[in-house]
């Protein structure tokens, strides 16, 4: 029998290339039957255009402008046909009013990554000196969703008998003496496992492992000479993929692949995964940071702004992420959700979660729709959740965070107690 559903088949044309109207649901590049649907939020842009690439290429091969009948209410959605999904880089121009005083920063000139890409390109080794005149930095790409993860699932250990481990991929087996293959990845953690078990750890917490760039606000050390960089990742390019740079496949783009190997591995010796997520703030930094995503596609939507148009700095580090923007607020769920099913991860600990519990205008909300949501959300409803529960802003909630039966706390001063101890 022959399947004629009519979606199959395009309805336009541009240099060659044959697409229709695509799904505005879900977010993201979506493989589906002969084409990849794309679909993109923007509440305040004019236009959008979609940008494609070989991998690697200097230059796009095709560019192809959002027809007007193809935006549903402020998502652009297209399914472009017989594509090459092994090979395919993509990313987006929006088009709109510059007037940062408003809050709107379009550029149309820049390649923007897609805020739901699933995995980065142009990052894909550790401490590689980029191309800096590239003109796409962070390469939005495609990932395939045929692992075998056999009979694994998260392992739903009660809290109270978790002996965490917090640890930094690169950090924990970099140094010589670790004695593994591939030293600073994923697949090193892996040949540690019995290290663990022997210490009696029965949890990893991870910190961020999402992508970020190491050379951002690199610099020269006055007295040793070398090179310092972002060693510890708390910067976020995009929520949704792992950095390349901490995989020892990430050079032939199969980061996703080597994480979940890991955390299948870990699975199996009883070890459960948790990752640090950094949910208060982006890469972009203030107004002098560079525009990489969210800022050239709705910067009013993504972040925090002062009446005048600049960046609330509740995080300390240039930006404050709009968590409790209903937009915002379900990137954040969409993110972990992912990370839960496609990754079987077990739990999240919030980075300066008490930024998750601000609203728009920065004061403290009593009930944060954000955190009511993630402590009800069925798909998360087996994660641990752990809150960081203060910000750079002042914000202190260690005792008084809003649980909802569900969520726990960091007890910084504590934890500064032991380790003096």
């Amino acid at each position: 029998m022959v399947d004629n559903r009519i979606d199959y088949y395009p309805t336009h044309e541009h240099e060659g290339i044959k697409f229709r109207r695509g799904h505005a649901l879900p977010f993201g590049a979506t493989m589906v039957a002969d084409g990849v649907n794309f679909s993109i939020f923007s509440s305040t842009s004019t236009s959008c255009t979609l940008v494609l690439f070989e991998r690697g290429a200097p230059e796009p091969y095709a560019e192809i402008p959002f027809p007007d009948e193809f935006r549903i209410g402020n998502v652009y959605c297209m399914t472009v046909f017989e594509l090459d999904y092994e090979r395919l880089e993509y990313g987006y121009r929006m088009d709109g009013p510059y007037n940062p005083a408003a809050g709107l920063r379009f550029n149309k000139s820049i390649i923007l990554s897609d805020p739901y890409a699933k995995v980065i390109g142009g990052r894909d080794k550790w401490l590689a000196k980029p191309d800096w005149d590239n003109v796409y930095q962070y390469r939005s790409r495609l990932a395939f969703e045929d692992f075998d993860w056999e009979h694994d699932h998260p392992l739903e250990t009660p809290i109270e008998d978790l002996v965490i481990y917090e640890m930094h991929v690169r950090g924990f087996t970099q140094h010589e003496s670790s004695g593994v293959k591939n030293r600073g990845t994923f697949s090193a953690i892996k040949a540690k496992i019995p290290y663990l078990k022997e210490l009696g750890i029965n949890c990893v917490e991870l910190l961020p492992i999402y992508e970020f760039d190491e050379w951002e606000n690199s610099r020269i050390s006055p007295t040793t000479g070398e090179t310092l960089v972002n060693y510890w990742g708390y910067s976020t390019v995009n929520f949704f993929a792992p950095k390349a740079g901490y995989a020892a496949t990430g050079k032939f783009g199969m980061q996703v692949d080597e994480l979940k190997t890991l955390i299948k591995e870990l699975h199996k010796n009883g070890i459960e995964v948790m990752l640090d997520v950094v949910f208060n703030h982006t890469a972009e930094g203030d107004q002098r940071g560079p525009t990489i995503s969210f800022r050239g596609i709705d910067n009013k939507a993504y972040y925090m702004l002062t009446p005048e148009g600049y960046y609330f700095n509740y995080s300390g580090t240039g930006n404050t992420l709009n968590c409790n923007n209903p937009v915002v607020r379900n990137m954040v769920l969409d993110c972990l959700r992912y990370w839960a099913s496609e990754y079987h991860i077990d739990g999240f600990r919030f980075d300066l979660a008490a930024i998750l519990g601000r609203a728009q205008d920065g004061s403290p909300l009593s009930n944060p729709p954000l955190l009511e949501s993630l402590a009800y959300d069925p798909v998360l409803a087996k994660c641990k959740l752990i809150a960081e529960a203060w910000d750079a802003g002042g914000l202190y909630q260690v005792g008084s965070f809003p649980a909802y039966g569900r969520w726990a706390e960091w007890n910084g001063k504590y934890r500064e107690s032991m380790r003096k101890f």
